[in-house]
């Protein structure tokens, strides 16, 4: 059986209102949390043990209930996510204050023409040095394998290539089912991590 459940029904079960912000607001807060952290389990807790642990311990689920039930085992971290959020928040809102045309248009440049070298530089050793460690070829991926996360295949193997701080970013909206490969920039070249 498959079926959609949209945001409204999920609402509706759940007795959830979903809160409403002016334009760009939502994104910019969820820029600054994925900067400062504020939300990480170490400040908030984690979500996916604490609600299970609600569930299991209430007879009356409620969204009232899961805030008391949450509030008291974390009383201060809306408070200390809030803060931590807030101070990124003034960060951007200064540095906005530094963005002209003229920065705009180096950020292009700097993204289409130098980070897409480095990066499909960077793609293609990995690529060749993984053929040549198992004795067999490679080659970058067509424009229709890149869209569903392969850069490049050695032998017939897909492989997805990214830095290792891809590792610790919220990528949850990607969704990449080939082995991955990870590299570290050094002072002296890359350390490479091959998915087995």
């Amino acid at each position: 059986m498959k079926y959609t459940l949209k945001n409204e029904s999920i609402e509706s079960y759940n007795e959830s209102d979903v809160t409403s912000f002016p334009k760009y607001t939502s994104q910019l807060i969820n820029w600054a949390n994925q900067n400062a952290q504020g939300t990480r389990p170490v400040v908030v807790g984690q979500m996916s043990e604490l609600f299970p642990e609600f569930m299991d311990s209430e007879s009356d689920i409620t969204i009232e209930n899961w805030r008391d039930w949450y509030t008291q085992k974390y009383p201060e971290a809306f408070e200390k996510a809030t803060d931590k959020i807030y101070a990124q928040v003034q960060n951007l809102r200064e540095a906005i204050q530094l963005i002209d045309r003229e920065m705009v248009e180096q950020w292009v440049e700097d993204l289409v023409i130098y980070k897409t070298f480095n990066g499909l530089y960077v793609q293609k050793a990995i690529l060749a040095s993984l053929a040549e460690r198992k004795g067999t070829t490679y080659r970058l991926a067509t424009p229709e394998e890149e869209s569903v996360g392969i850069d490049g295949y050695v032998g017939d193997v897909p492989y997805s290539i990214k830095p290792d701080t891809y590792k610790t970013m919220n990528r949850l909206s990607e969704t990449i089912n080939v082995k991955m490969i990870y590299y570290t920039k050094k002072k002296t070249g890359l350390t490479i991590e091959v998915e087995e």
